[in-house]
């Protein structure tokens, strides 16, 4: 090959032999299994035993829960891999890597575009772009993103917003020649990226503002788009997001509704929490505490935890920075700005948990632009092949980390447990540890490690909950045992995953119908969360206590008591599906006379909302209540005929 022809095709070559290196480095990870908020999201795939037709292909795409818009991208996505439920999760994790690995070409693509815009030499601009997707790639910090499955959604807004970014980038270049194709590009890349990042995740609606720091930190010789494009396609979409975003400004102590932190302190919190996901970034691990992440000290004040105003004052000082140096030093202003950009929705007022790693796949994007234009910037005594050797040492350290990580997570069961020990500070990492030990039928070094956790976390109520089952699943729950969760539970607040462990207690005492004790303290237990406790406010609380009294009134066979709880219930939660639910429930304890008249509520209940608020079209409710009324009308037949007296001979 002659050497200019070498010369050409060496970063495309570079760039292939990258993309096979991170296939490499990250197989591993393929091995392992389905995780937390995998079950929830793709346990849809199954309702219907699979997704076989247009109606229930409808239903699986565009009832997502996960966020506002149902996320019906990412929802398509997954079936890609499956049609049902249960699955195997390798074809999942399979395609996420596929995805990673794409979302990094198109990276290298856009980092390229975007050095040429700020007029960075064209030799430097393919090495610069190509050294950031490569650190991108490899690092290991993103690990957890492409194998934790249902991260997919974070996957597919960074690849549409790379995407939209380079098409954008292109049609700036197209625009002072072929000024309408580049403004079609321009269009593009912003209106359809946006569009299908956000329909993967909400905060692909940030793509017009990430668009606008690009353009924030061109260099001084470049001219700014036009004026009318500016306004239409960055400016006002950007306005209308940092508008809704400070519509949910609320800085009262008031904490929200199953967090333990109100807005102020997410708030403080958040900037340490930056810090961390910083230095993660720019100083790699092989494994943290992974997805157990609610040890976190919350920041109550600026004070506490002392290292609070620092955080505070440096993320200023590092947003001032990024401000000042974007006309000398574009790449490191950008850099800067578009972390704190993309970090915006989730890092800041909306109540959502304060740390997860997959909020920074966007975010690093550009981070390691600095870091390649750094090592470029090296004293000319230095040779060319050193540089080229630091650049490969530093991508070889974070290929090695990813490997090493990317075997943890190949493994669940060691995973979990490495997380366990390691989050000491999180009382679900101590949960989960317990349940580690019960399964290997270590009983005492289960309670051994239940009580110590409790007596470290006293205001967590999931271990609260935990012990008063750790003591039902092993015979030896008394009634001081209930009244002494009820004592610890009503000064607790109420989280998810403590109303999960409500719903367990509920069913582990009705699964043993002789256990009525048991069941009467449950009820007690119940009662007392909802008048007496901190979270009695709580609306999850509130709609779930009489549902939960009926399932229990129903396995006592007390069938009148638990008919009006489900009536009770069926209008908090206003939700057919629900609703549907517990007609179920009773007609399968064998009173399909009360499963119709609670059937005449929940067809009051879709009489009275509107087909929005439902989950599917009204016609399809209609015709499931005139289908199970036709059942229950047989089995009160059946039931009839049975108990007839039979005639004399």
């Amino acid at each position: 090959m002659p050497q200019s022809l070498y010369a050409r095709y060496l970063p495309a070559l570079a760039l292939l032999a990258t993309l096979v290196v991170t296939t490499i480095v990250l197989r591993p990870a393929l091995d392992g299994g389905f995780l937390f908020d995998d079950y929830p999201n793709l346990k849809a795939l199954g309702e219907w035993i699979s997704v076989h037709d247009w109606f229930t292909f409808k239903s699986f795409v565009s009832e997502g829960f996960s966020g506002p818009t149902g996320r019906p991208v990412a929802m398509l996505s997954f079936l890609l891999d499956d049609n049902t439920w249960p699955s195997q999760a390798y074809s999942f994790k399979y395609t996420n890597l596929m995805l990673h690995l794409l979302s990094g070409t198109v990276l290298a693509w856009a980092s390229l575009l975007l050095c040429r815009f700020y007029g960075v030499p064209e030799k430097k601009a393919q090495y610069f772009a190509l050294f950031n997707a490569a650190a991108w790639l490899l690092h290991p910090f993103l690990v957890s993103t492409t194998f934790y499955i249902v991260q997919r959604m974070a996957q597919l807004v960074a690849l549409f917003c790379f995407a939209g970014i380079a098409a954008y980038l292109h049609g700036r270049r197209l625009a002072p020649v072929h000024p309408r194709a580049g403004h079609l590009w321009m269009m593009g890349g912003i209106g359809l990226g946006t569009l299908l990042a956000t329909f993967s995740k909400e905060n692909g609606a940030l793509l017009p503002l990430l668009i606008l720091a690009i353009e924030f930190c061109r260099p001084k010789d470049v001219a700014p788009a036009k004026r009318w494009f500016r306004v239409l396609f960055l400016y006002v979409p950007s306005i209308a997001i940092l508008g809704l975003l400070a519509s949910y400004i609320d800085l009262s102590n008031h904490p929200w509704d199953q967090r333990p932190f109100n807005q102020p302190e997410r708030l403080l919190t958040e900037a340490r929490v930056l810090w961390d996901y910083l230095g993660n970034l720019f100083i790699p691990r092989i494994e943290g505490s992974g997805l157990y992440q609610d040890g976190l000290t919350v920041s109550r004040d600026l004070l506490h935890p002392a290292s609070t105003l620092p955080a505070v004052l440096g993320l200023f000082a590092l947003l001032a920075g990024g401000i000042l140096a974007r006309r000398r030093y574009p790449l490191l202003g950008l850099a800067v700005l578009f972390f704190f950009g993309a970090h915006l929705l989730e890092s800041s007022l909306l109540g959502l948990e304060l740390y997860f790693e997959h909020r920074n796949y966007l975010p690093a994007a550009f981070l390691f632009l600095p870091v390649a234009q750094g090592l470029s910037a090296l004293p000319a005594r230095l040779s060319p092949a050193l540089k080229v050797g630091l650049a490969l040492c530093i991508l070889g350290i974070l290929g090695l980390l990813a490997h090493e990580r990317a075997v943890l997570w190949g493994k669940p069961a060691q995973l979990d447990l490495y997380w366990a020990l390691s989050a000491t500070d999180s009382p679900r990492a101590q949960n989960a540890l317990v349940a580690h030990l019960l399964s290997q039928g270590d009983t005492q070094g289960a309670q051994k490690i239940l009580l110590a956790a409790r007596d470290r976390f006293p205001n967590s109520p999931l271990l609260t909950l935990r012990t008063l089952l750790f003591k039902l699943e092993t015979n030896t729950a008394y009634i001081k045992d209930f009244t002494e969760t009820g004592d610890r539970l009503v000064k607790q607040p109420l989280d998810a995953q403590a109303l999960a462990g409500l719903r367990r207690l509920v069913e582990i005492v009705t699964q043993n119908p002789g256990n009525r004790a048991a069941q009467d303290e449950t009820l007690r237990l119940i009662d007392r969360l909802a008048t007496e406790s901190r979270a009695g406010r709580s609306h999850l609380l509130w709609r779930l206590q009489p549902y939960l009294r009926a399932k229990i009134l129903l396995a006592q066979k007390q069938y009148a008591a638990a008919e009006r709880q489900y009536g009770i219930a069926m209008q908090r939660y206003g939700e057919l599906d629900s609703a549907m639910q517990m007609v179920a429930e009773m007609a399968s304890a064998g009173q399909p006379k009360r499963a119709l008249r609670l059937l005449d509520t929940a067809g009051k209940l879709l009489s009275s909302q509107p087909e929005k608020a439902q989950r599917f079209s009204k016609s399809y409710y209609l015709r499931e209540i005139q289908r199970l009324r036709a059942t229950l009308e047989s089995d009160m037949e059946r039931s009839a005929s049975h108990s007839a007296i039979p005639p004399p001979e």
